[in-house]
Parts: structure tokens; sequence; C-alpha cells
């Protein structure tokens, strides 16, 4: 059924209603970040409540992973979720309560964490929206399964979601939505149909040489050096290997290599990312970066036994929405918000998802994602004013979710959901 007025006016007192504590909460997370595969605090918090709320809760999937069940009698079945992970950036946006976290990665390696994403908001928004399921029983009928997702960040938290046992404890949903944080003015929605975003791989690249004291470097076959060199060559891979009407980004995201000035070391390893549309181009980029590796380590003289090893870490595929839901929901919440306030179509863009992994098997779900303003909006027009198409992007030390996305964007979780459920 369309989301009635009545709905909307009851989804408004109840998020304005639970503000403080909302925010409260968005502000707690925030100061509390985890890393992907390591989000116990937040998922412990998220299933606390989820459980007080009267969803039956099943955590531990996929790591961290939960999700949460309400029945409320026929009707369908609608899953949405929220991702749980920070990111290793060190925050400098200003705000009171900025992360001073610092923890020790799966790999040994010390590094800030801080919510330079936007998760926290997305799940403040997602217990805000269970709290009125729960408490509106009447509004709606059917089925929410609610998802709490660890490990987007590394694109690795779906995929484990599902081989960890996903859709042994939750039913298969009929419709299935997300949403993101976008740094556009508070109460701006994208929901555009279509192919949204780029697919993805993470790639570690270890290259083995031979270490040494630095002032005999012909004794030795330097990883450092290999390191430098494939990094630099790595760019023919887009620049010349790859169709100019193509889209495509290969991104050399860190660099370790030994720990002293006079010490030559052994090994070296690059941490690669991915962009692309087009499995073709994927694979080129793919063996574009094993064919230059390779290469350079037979250059020093490295023998065939300590070749370059590449182990592929987390992927996804392109995110492409459902047209007819995207449509669906652009339209209920235009009827809300305003047609000003939505943004239906974009050209598709190289940022990258797993969300939509959660489907697993079930092809057939219809599924939209979604992307909801957290930029003041004076803040917006001043960037824009200076030439700028964001005043911050995701992952950048200077990102933040304004306050006031916290109950807009909460709403609109409701409304989504409302939409789909709503009698």
């Amino acid at each position: 059924m369309p989301l009635t007025p009545a709905a909307v006016a009851a989804i408004d007192a109840a998020i304005d209603a639970q503000n403080d504590a909302n925010v409260e909460l968005f502000v707690d997370l925030h100061r509390h970040p985890e890393l992907g595969f390591m989000e116990e605090r937040t998922a412990a918090i998220a299933a606390v409540r989820l459980r007080e709320l009267g969803y039956t809760v099943t955590t531990g999937i996929g790591g961290t992973g939960l999700a949460a069940v309400l029945e409320n009698g026929a009707g369908p079945t609608v899953m949405y979720r929220a991702d749980m992970d920070a990111n290793a950036v060190a925050e400098a946006s200003g705000r009171p309560y900025a992360s001073t976290v610092r923890v020790t990665r799966l790999d040994g390696t010390e590094s800030p964490v801080a919510h330079q994403c936007g998760h926290d908001a997305h799940v403040t928004w997602m217990l805000a929206m269970a709290q009125f399921l729960a408490e509106n029983r009447s509004l709606w009928a059917g089925t929410a399964v609610l998802v709490g997702q660890p490990a987007e960040e590394v694109i690795a938290g779906a995929k484990a979601m599902v081989d960890g046992g996903l859709y042994d404890v939750i039913p298969v949903p009929d419709q299935f939505i997300g949403f993101h944080t976008v740094p556009l003015p508070v109460g701006t929605v994208m929901a555009c149909g279509g192919v949204l975003m780029a697919g993805t791989d993470q790639l570690d690249v270890r290259l083995l040489g031979h270490g040494g004291h630095g002032s005999t470097p012909h004794l030795t076959q330097d990883p450092v050096v290999m390191a430098g060199q494939a990094i630099v060559q790595y760019q023919s891979v887009v620049g010349r290997m790859i169709d100019p009407a193509a889209t495509a980004v290969l991104t050399v995201g860190a660099v370790q290599a030994g720990a002293d000035n006079n010490v030559i070391p052994d090994e070296a390893l690059l941490k690669l990312n991915l962009r692309w549309f087009d499995p073709a181009v994927r694979e080129r980029m793919l063996r574009g970066i094993h064919d230059i590796t390779d290469g350079i380590a037979r250059t020093y003289g490295v023998t065939e036994d300590r070749m370059p090893e590449y182990t592929m870490k987390g992927g996804s595929t392109p995110l492409v929405n459902d047209p007819d839901l995207a449509t669906r929901l652009a339209d209920a919440l235009a009827d809300v918000l305003g047609e000003d306030s939505i943004v239906r179509s974009v050209p598709p863009f190289t940022g990258s998802e797993d969300v939509h992994l959660l489907k697993g098997p079930h092809d057939d779900i219809e599924f939209t994602y979604m992307m909801i303003g957290v930029a003041d909006p004076e803040v917006f027009a001043t960037a824009v004013a200076a030439g700028k198409q964001f005043p911050y992007g995701p992952h950048s030390p200077e990102f933040y979710v304004d306050l006031a996305a916290i109950p807009a964007g909460a709403k609109v979780a409701c409304y989504a959901m409302l939409e789909l459920l709503g009698v």
C-alpha cells in the first residue's frame, strides 16, 4: 500500500520524540569505531536493542554480523541492511566527539580508526526504524528483516554472512533495501535505478627479494625498488591497456616494506584496489598487474620459487538497482520530501559496495540502494560556491555526518519500510 499521510505523521512524531536518544547513540558509536570483522561492541549494542524491541536476533553470522526478524502477520518480507565497520583513518572533522581510537589490526600493524564513511549513522538509522516498526505494528504487515553487516570497507562482509548461514536464520525477502551517507545536503535522497556503482577487487601483491646491507645493494634483490617500479608501471595498465572509453581505476593504497634506514628488506607488500564495470576490463587489469610484477621480479634475478605472490581479498560485482523498486521508492519519498529533494538519476560512479551480495543465490530479490544527504546545507552551498563538488568526501579525515541527518535519515528509513510494508 502507498505511504499514507497518517503513517508519515506517525513516523515524524516518533522520530522527533526519539531524537535525543538517537543522537546520543550515534555519538557513542562514533566515539567507539571498529574495523571490519572487529565490530564486537557495535554488534552487541545493536543485538541488545533489537532483542529489547522483540526481534528474533541471531549474532555471529560471518564473524560479527547479525540478523533480526520481526514478524507481523501476512504480507511481504522486506530486508534492510546497515553496515557497521569504520575506516583506518585519523579523523580531523573538528567535531567535539571525534574519534581518537587507535587499534592493532589483524595483520599486527597499528592504525587510527574513525567512522569517516557514516556507518555509525547507518546503524543508528536502522535501530531508530526498528523501534518505530516494533511500536507501530498497526501500520504495517509482513516480516521485517534487519541485517547488521560487518566488513563492508574491505568488501568481504556480505559474502561472509551469506557463507556463514544468513539464509538459515532469515526468510528470503521479496524486497531488499540499503542506505548510505552521501555529502549532499541533509534532506536529499538519491534513489536511482540501474547501474549505480562499480565492481571492485582488493588485491595484495607481495614482492620477495633478498635483503642485505644498504651499503651493498648489488648483493641484494631489493624488493623496495621492485615495488617502486611496479607502482609506476601499474599506471600503464589503465593508461595503455584499457580502452579509453571504458572505466577502470587502479589504486595502490598502501606500501609496506622494511624498518631501518640502512637495511634492505627481504620483501615488500603492495595493497591494490581495482574498480571496473566490465568483467573483461577487470581481467585485463589483473593480467597486466601479474605480467608487470613478474617481469620486474625476473629483471632483478628473482628465482621462480620466489616470484611475486598475489592474494585476492574482498571483491564485488557492480551494484545494479532494480529500476521499478527505485522508482517506487523515489515516488513515495517525493510525495513526502518534495520532488526537489529526490535525485532520480546519476551517471554510474566508481564507488563500490558489497551490499547486493547479501542476496546470495536469490537473484530474483528486488533490490535498491539509496544515498542519504548528511552535509549541513550551508556548508554544502559554500563548497559549491568555491567550485567544489562536495564539501568533503567519504574516507577523508574531514568527513562528518551533520547531526540534523540523524532524524532525517531515520525518517527516510521508516518511510521506505512503510512504503513496502504498510497497510
